[in-house]
C-alpha cells in the first residue's frame, strides 16, 4: 500500500471517530455524566390560586381583570393548571420523566403581597418550602426564578420597573427567599427574559402592565432590572454564598438571527440585533458593566436629533459598572427558533425598534409550529449556543427554556421531531464544537397558560384538562421519548444522521 494511500485512510478513521467521539472523547450523542436535564415553568402560568391564602394581585391578574380583551377569548390565569393544590402532581411528573432539575418561579406577591416587607405571607413560603423539600426528596434539584413577569401590583402602583426604587425593593424580596430558602436551593435565577417583560412599559394590550411608553419606558425598565440583578448577586454572594453555597444567574432570551444575504449592511444589522436583544443586558454582566457601544450610540444619537436633553438610555455610575460587571456564576438562556434579518428602518420615533433598525423576517418555508413564530430550526440552535460560548467564553451556559407549541395532542409527533433534533444539536454545540453547556430544562413540564396567547399554544410535556375541575394530567408521547434521553444521558443516533 503506497504510503499517501495510508496516510488518506487513517486520516479518514480519524474522522470517523471524531464524528463518534466529539472532542471530548465522549459520543457526540452522549451529554457530560453531570450534566442537568429538567423541566421548567413560571409561577403565573401554571400556579392559579391567585388570590387564596394571602397572596396579593400582581400586574397580569390585575391586567387580564381589568382588560380581558387583551388575553384569548378573556382567558387568565386564575385557575391554570391549579398547581398551587396539585404540586404534588407535579413533582411526581418530574420524577417519571427522570428529570434531575426543575426550573420554576416564586410569585413575589404570594410571598410579599404589597411587593414589600409590611406584610410577609407565611402561607405562601409554606408552599414553597413544601414543594422544595418534595423536589428534594425525589432526588430533584431545584432552580428558583425569582421573577418570572409577575410584579406586585402594589408596586405597579409606584411606576413598577422604570422606577429606579424597584431595585431596593426587589433586593429586599430576594433576602426573603435566600433566608427561607436558600439552605436548600443552590441555582437561583433573578430574572426570566428581561427584553421581553420590559416591553410590557413600551406598547398596550401585550406583555403587563400595557404601559405605552415605547423607547423610554423599556430602556428605563431594562435598566432598574440590571441594578437590581447586581445587587442581588452581590447580597449574595456577600453574605449568602459563604454557608449556602449555591450558584446565581440571570436568563436571557436569545433566538438565532440569520442574515438575509450577505451584504456588510445585512451582517451589520445581525450584530445590531444581538446586541440590542441580549447585549442590552448581558454586556453590562458578562462583559464590561455597560451597554454595548453600538446600542449607547445609536440610542444616544436618536435621543439627540429628537431634541431631548438626554438620553432614553440612562447612564450607569462608575460605581454601579463594578458592581454589575461579573455578577453572574453562569449564562442563563432561553431559545427557541430562528429568523431571518435585514436592515431596515421601521417602528415609530421614539422606540427600540427605530434605535435597533433591524427588521425580523419569518421564513415560512422552514418547518412550522402552532405558533406563527416558532419556527423548528435546529441548525441555529446550534448556532446561537456557540456564539453565547465565543462571546461570554468565561461562563458556563445553562439552557433555562427551549420547546415547542402544538395544540395539545397526546400523540405530539411533532414536539418529539422538535426535542430530538434541537437536543442533537445541543449536543454538537457540546461534543464538536466545545461550547461550555452544564444543564438544559425543557420548557414546559405541563400544558399552561401562555400569556396573550391564553390556553391556545400548547408547551407541555404533559398535557392538562383545562376543562376539568381537576386539571388531569395525562403525559404525552414525548414524555416517554424524553424519559428515555434523561436516564440514558443521550440523544438517539438517528438524530445526527
Amino acid at each position: 500500500m503506497a504510503l499517501t494511500t495510508l496516510y488518506v485512510e487513517l486520516l479518514s478513521f480519524a474522522c470517523l471517530l471524531a464524528a463518534i467521539h466529539g472532542v471530548n472523547g465522549r459520543a457526540v450523542n452522549q451529554f457530560p455524566e453531570d450534566f442537568l436535564l429538567g423541566a421548567a415553568t413560571a409561577s403565573y402560568q401554571i400556579e392559579g390560586a391567585w388570590n387564596e391564602d394571602g397572596k396579593g394581585e400582581n400586574i397580569w391578574d390585575h391586567m387580564l381583570h381589568e382588560h380581558p380583551e387583551y388575553g384569548n377569548n378573556g382567558e387568565n390565569g386564575d385557575v391554570a393548571c391549579d398547581s398551587y393544590h396539585k404540586y404534588a402532581e407535579d413533582v411526581q411528573a418530574l420524577k417519571d420523566l427522570g428529570a434531575k432539575v426543575y426550573r420554576f418561579s416564586i410569585s413575589w406577591s404570594r410571598i410579599l403581597p404589597t411587593g414589600d416587607l409590611d406584610v410577609i405571607n407565611q402561607a405562601g413560603i409554606d408552599y414553597y418550602n413544601n414543594l422544595i423539600n418534595l423536589l428534594l426528596e425525589n432526588g430533584i434539584e431545584p432552580m428558583v426564578t425569582m421573577y418570572h413577569w409577575d410584579l406586585p401590583q402594589a408596586l405597579q402602583y409606584l411606576g413598577g420597573w422604570p422606577n429606579p426604587i424597584l431595585a431596593d425593593y426587589f433586593l429586599e424580596y430576594a433576602r426573603v427567599l435566600f433566608d427561607n430558602f436558600g439552605d436548600r436551593v443552590k441555582w437561583w435565577l433573578t430574572f426570566n427574559e428581561p427584553y421581553t417583560f420590559t416591553r410590557g412599559y413600551a406598547s398596550s394590550g401585550s406583555q403587563a402592565p400595557s404601559q405605552n411608553a415605547p423607547g423610554i419606558g423599556d430602556y428605563l425598565a431594562a435598566h432598574t432590572v440590571i441594578r437590581a440583578h447586581g445587587m442581588v448577586y452581590r447580597l449574595y454572594d456577600e453574605q449568602y454564598r459563604p454557608t449556602q453555597n449555591g450558584k446565581i444567574s440571570i436568563t436571557l432570551n436569545c433566538d438565532w438571527f440569520e442574515p438575509y444575504n450577505d451584504l456588510e449592511e445585512t451582517l451589520e444589522a445581525q450584530e445590531r440585533m444581538f446586541q440590542f436583544q441580549l447585549g442590552l443586558y448581558a454586556n453590562p454582566i458578562y462583559v464590561d458593566g455597560d451597554y454595548p457601544a453600538v446600542v449607547r450610540e445609536r440610542v444616544d444619537n436618536n435621543s439627540r436629533a429628537e431634541g431631548r436633553p438626554r438620553s432614553r438610555l440612562p447612564s450607569f455610575t462608575e460605581e454601579e459598572k463594578r458592581m454589575i460587571n461579573g455578577s453572574a456564576d453562569f449564562f442563563g438562556l432561553n431559545s427557541y427558533t430562528t429568523m431571518l434579518v435585514i436592515s431596515a428602518a421601521l417602528g415609530h420615533s421614539p422606540s427600540m425598534d427605530l434605535d435597533c433598525g433591524v427588521l425580523r423576517i419569518i421564513n415560512f418555508t422552514w418547518p412550522s409550529s402552532s405558533a406563527i413564530w416558532l419556527k423548528v430550526v435546529p441548525w441555529g440552535f446550534r448556532n446561537i449556543v456557540n456564539w453565547v460560548s465565543s462571546r461570554y467564553p468565561n461562563y458556563p451556559i445553562f439552557i433555562a427554556e427551549n420547546g415547542y407549541a402544538d395544540t395539545g395532542e397526546l400523540d405530539d409527533e411533532g414536539r418529539i421531531s422538535y426535542y430530538g433534533q434541537y437536543l442533537a444539536e445541543l449536543l454538537k454545540a457540546i461534543n464538536e464544537d466545545g461550547a461550555n453547556v452544564i444543564g438544559y430544562t425543557a420548557w414546559s413540564l405541563l400544558d399552561n397558560f401562555e400569556w396573550n396567547s391564553g390556553y391556545s399554544q400548547k408547551f407541555g410535556i404533559y398535557q392538562v384538562d383545562f376543562d376539568s375541575t381537576e386539571r388531569t394530567r395525562t403525559p404525552k408521547a414525548s414524555t416517554s421519548f424524553l424519559a428515555n434521553i434523561y436516564r440514558n444521558m443521550s440523544v438517539p443516533e438517528e438524530y445526527f444522521q
